[in-house]
């Protein structure tokens, strides 16, 4: 097979993005066939590589950086949190520099052709307070005030990147009883008691919307 009628396949998925796997399901080539197509096609320009296994055609590079996460993180799950969460909410304008991710895997970083991603983690009884982004399928974010709260979670333990921020800008939709149910959860009384502290300390400070 002809290493440019690969990109049929890739056009079949109808999505800018791909992986390797998905092309060779498809296809019904093997792995390491698929892949040394995709290599040449990237060598021509057709296509680039976003992270291992993970593709998308050439005229797709401003693509959104979240809308790879599932793929980056296919066997466990994750969500937006922390400054990413915030900055998406328009509660910080400052863009973050990477993707902040929560699970109860290892923190890890990952970098990518598109984003960096940073995961952090999150006890599993803490791996909660999340949806849909704007209710669609695309990723999973914290609601406003677990982000909050994961932000200070991580903090108190010695993260101290997360525990000071530039304005906030609290929408007046942010529920004070949410922020208080999130911080009851944390066991750790030490914890508990220190972002009750900094969310007093935020609340007086913020801008309010």
């Amino acid at each position: 097979m002809p290493k440019q009628s690969i990109l049929i396949f890739i056009k079949r998925l109808k999505r800018p993005v791909f992986t390797t796997y998905e092309v060779s399901s498809i296809s019904g080539k093997s792995l390491s066939s698929v892949t040394q197509s995709l290599n040449y096609l990237e060598k021509q320009g057709l296509i680039f590589k976003i992270y291992r296994g993970i593709w998308a055609e050439a005229e797709s590079k401003n693509l959104s950086p979240y809308s790879i996460i599932h793929l980056l993180f296919p066997l466990q799950k994750v969500y937006v949190s922390f400054i990413s969460a915030l900055h998406l909410y328009d509660i910080i304008e400052q863009i973050p520099q990477t993707i902040t991710l929560a699970s109860t895997a290892h923190t890890r970083t990952i970098h990518t052709k598109i984003a960096t991603y940073t995961v952090h983690h999150i006890v599993p009884s803490f791996f909660k307070g999340f949806g849909w982004y704007k209710k669609e399928n695309s990723f999973l974010i914290a609601e406003p005030e677990k982000a909050l709260v994961d932000c200070l979670y991580l903090s108190a333990y010695k993260k101290k990147q997360f525990g000071y921020f530039p304005e906030l800008y609290l929408p007046k939709t942010l529920s004070i009883k949410k922020i208080n149910h999130w911080i009851s959860m944390i066991n750790n009384p030490k914890v508990r008691l220190y972002i009750r502290k900094r969310i007093h300390i935020i609340l007086k400070n913020s801008v309010k919307q």
